[in-house]
């Protein structure tokens, strides 16, 4: 895709925590343009810092899925 920054490209299941290796939930977009991928559990460990530092999170849309839980 060209001209999209990468923080707004989907992840999908291949994409993985850098931190356990889970499937990740989350992209966390750093001011210098770097990026760190995390599952929930490290995304809800990590978020207070990544946000003090302005960091832009990207949540997939499959796991805001999920934290709504089953469709009724």
């Amino acid at each position: 895709m060209v001209g999209t920054l990468e923080a707004e490209v989907a992840l999908d299941a291949s994409d993985r925590c850098d931190r356990c290796g889970a499937q990740a939930v989350a992209r966390a977009t750093m001011a210098s343009g770097s990026h760190l991928l995390f599952c929930g559990h490290h995304l809800r460990a990590h978020e207070a810092g990544l946000r003090a530092v302005s960091a832009r999170i990207v949540r997939s849309t499959e796991s805001a899925r999920h934290a709504r839980g089953p469709a009724e």
